[in-house]
């Protein structure tokens, strides 16, 4: 399931470094994870690096963008080539 920023996002700019797939960027008020980017990190670290750095935890799972472990790793074969 891809990630998604919250309201409660103060802009503090040290996710979007963190994202080996590039899914972060600025929206129009706050940061925006790209759903079809996001791969909450399977294939590169144990864990969702966006998520361990937020100071505001404001990174919850996107509900509306279910998807299982296996489907992570395959979006992130097809992201990276591997």
């Amino acid at each position: 399931m891809a990630l998604i920023i919250t309201d409660e996002c103060i802009n503090c700019d040290v996710c979007e470094p963190e994202c080996p797939n590039d899914a972060i960027s600025p929206g129009d008020e706050i940061y925006v994870i790209d759903p079809d980017l996001c791969t909450e990190c399977v294939g590169h670290f144990e864990t969702s690096q966006c998520v361990e750095v937020c100071p505001v935890d404001c990174i919850p799972l996107d509900t509306n963008h279910p998807e299982t472990k296996e489907e992570l790793m395959e979006k992130y074969k097809a992201l990276t080539g591997n």
